[in-house]
């Protein structure tokens, strides 16, 4: 697929899960949003979009600063199922970006060089971050997270979930997203404990 049909997908997408409304914008509006960053992106993109195994080119981003993170969940649609959390919107909305991770400022942005965390997977979220250092990457935030499985669901395996290191709230718990009863579901692991089914996803840049 070409980079200018997947931009355009991923835009339809969500502007047919209602996002435009949830940030009080009509469609032109909300379409207008992505237009300086697809001029960026695509000076900085291959001609084909081929997404790897757990690495992607580039995802959009939208900041709506109004809809609950948990109800972004439920918007998530992998298989003809519904995501869904377990943790309560109250305690979700605790969690922060941590020092070092720089959001760009404005209502949409583009992750670039997305990774699923093959690299990490069966290695506790504190060692990823070490990694994340050593590789010059930075920890997705919770809403990247989901900004990622609401594009491409397919990436969250039954055996392939990621945590969100760059979400944090000042306790040892580190969000996650992983396949429960065949659903998406945003959960927490503590960041000392490893899984053999749960890396730790990250980015290349933010534009």
């Amino acid at each position: 697929m070409r980079f200018e049909e997947e931009f355009e997908r991923q835009i339809r997408n969500l502007i047919d899960k209602g996002y435009p409304g949830f940030m009080g914008m009509e469609e032109a509006a909300f379409r207008e949003l992505f237009a300086p960053l697809k001029e960026r992106a695509a000076e900085r993109m291959r001609e084909d979009f081929k997404p790897g195994e757990g690495s992607l080119p580039f995802v959009l981003v939208v900041t709506t600063g109004t809809l609950p993170r948990d109800e972004m969940m439920r918007r998530v649609e992998r298989s003809g199922k519904n995501g869904f959390s377990v943790m309560e919107a109250e305690d979700l909305a605790r969690f922060e970006p941590i020092e070092g991770v720089e959001l760009p400022e404005g209502e949409a942005y583009l992750l670039l060089d997305v990774d699923t965390g093959s690299e990490t997977l069966n290695r506790t979220p504190n060692e990823a971050m070490k990694s994340f250092a050593e590789w010059n990457r930075s920890p997705l935030t919770i809403e990247e997270g989901i900004a990622v499985i609401t594009h491409l669901p397919d990436v969250l395996q039954k055996n392939h979930g990621f945590s969100l290191c760059g979400s944090r709230c000042g306790d040892r718990r580190v969000s996650a997203l992983w396949i429960s009863g065949g659903k998406p579901k945003l959960g927490w692991c503590w960041a000392g404990n490893p899984h053999t089914w749960l890396g730790s996803a990250s980015c290349g840049a933010r534009i």
